[in-house]
């Protein structure tokens, strides 16, 4: 019986832009995903279709118990560290010598296949490797991290990324002219981010414009904008949606003795804050159970 653990992660620049084929900068946080997996030729099927996926994927039978620290659907890539957890169980628990490169392919093949199609390799990739993950079309590279002073608030309100998706691209569309412009702008934003980001007064004015390009495109929500600009009268740098929009969590980034405030100025929107900084490690074994 092995344990393994899998962080969850943040756009910090360049969502939807991605689609496009427009760099992105995405982030793995501290929030795990804990998967358990032992031999077992008589399991209870999961009742998780990423985790059946997981089993199918290795060609091994066994039984699983997991432990989230994430809330589900919110935008943070809780089903990405699911399967990536539990494939590094697997992997650990029957001795099948994957690679970190073969695991997070095989993740995002699992989770492409669930959700028919529409599933980042992003979330999978950055859940495995950890750190900074600079995307620029179909390339992942991880950048030097730094240590960013977030906080993530959750709006509590459901949304689909597939939903948000095929607004964006319905607006694409309607009115190319208008939205090839915005694409340009938000992966311009992540490059300029890329070189800035030891210089959080100017990440912070960076994620303000990307917030303002997101509404632009249509993947706002009420919600999301309270949050948004309560962080900011609390002290935060800059603040933003993370992921797809229509709800889901938004993102602040702090002084560091801000971080508590706005954390409470989340709170007080009726929304759930936590204070989050970069993951390095990606998945990872925990002690032997």
């Amino acid at each position: 019986m092995v344990t393994w653990s899998a962080p969850g992660k943040v756009f910090l620049f360049g969502e939807h832009a991605v689609v496009y084929g427009k760099p992105g900068l995405a982030m793995a946080i501290k929030p795990r995903v804990f998967v358990t997996v032992r031999k077992n030729r008589h399991p209870t099927p999961a009742k998780s279709p990423y985790i059946d996926g997981c089993f199918k994927a290795m060609g091994v039978t066994g039984s699983v118990y997991v432990n989230s620290q994430m809330p589900s659907s919110s935008g943070l890539g809780s089903s990405a560290a699911v399967t990536v957890a539990t494939l590094s169980a697997i992997n650990d628990e029957f001795d099948l010598d994957r690679t970190r490169e073969e695991i997070a392919l095989t993740a995002y093949q699992i989770e492409r296949a669930v959700q028919k199609g529409r599933a980042s390799p992003t979330d999978t990739y950055v859940s495995t490797i950890g750190g900074m993950v600079l995307i620029t079309g179909q390339s992942r590279r991880k950048i030097p991290p730094q240590n960013l002073n977030l906080v993530v608030g959750n709006t509590l309100v459901s949304h689909s990324t597939a939903k948000m998706v095929e607004l964006v691209a319905e607006g694409q569309r309607k009115f190319p002219d208008v939205m090839n412009p915005v694409m340009e702008a938000m992966g311009a934003l992540t490059l300029s981010a890329v070189r800035n980001l030891s210089n959080p007064r100017q990440l912070g004015q960076l994620m303000n414009i990307n917030e303002a390009l997101l509404e632009v495109l249509g993947v706002g929500h009420p919600t999301l904008s309270k949050l948004v600009i309560a962080s900011r009268n609390a002290g935060a740098f800059g603040a933003k949606l993370t992921g797809a929009g229509g709800g889901g969590c938004m993102i602040a980034l702090c002084p560091k003795h801000m971080k508590g405030r706005v954390a409470a100025a989340i709170d007080a929107c009726d929304a759930r804050a936590f204070i989050t900084s970069i993951d390095t490690v990606g998945a990872r074994k925990e002690n032997d159970a």
